[in-house]
């Protein structure tokens, strides 16, 4: 008899979290939290203004301005020389 009416004052009842995850109620909430903010920066570092596609256009755009940069070194040094041999002709 003194067993049963310890079992009865034992509290059995269990969260659905605790039933189902095996976690209480604020360690659940505690991880959904962490879950959602790393989901959540993992957003913004994917898609925000600080992203990869963004950093690849950057360096698309950069290998741009340096094949660019050459072009134009070529071409400055092309009209140097004709400067210079029209400069030479009216000199004479």
């Amino acid at each position: 008899m003194q067993n049963e009416e310890l079992f009865e004052e034992i509290d059995v009842t269990e969260s659905v979290t605790q039933k189902y995850l095996g976690l209480s109620l604020g360690k659940f909430f505690f991880l959904f939290f962490i879950v959602v903010s790393l989901g959540i920066y993992l957003g913004v570092l994917l898609y925000g203004t600080n992203s990869l596609e963004i950093l690849f256009g950057l360096e698309e755009y950069e290998s741009y301005l340096q094949d660019e940069v050459t072009r134009l070194k070529e071409e400055n040094a092309e009209l140097q020389m004709e400067y210079f041999e029209l400069k030479e002709i009216s000199a004479q």
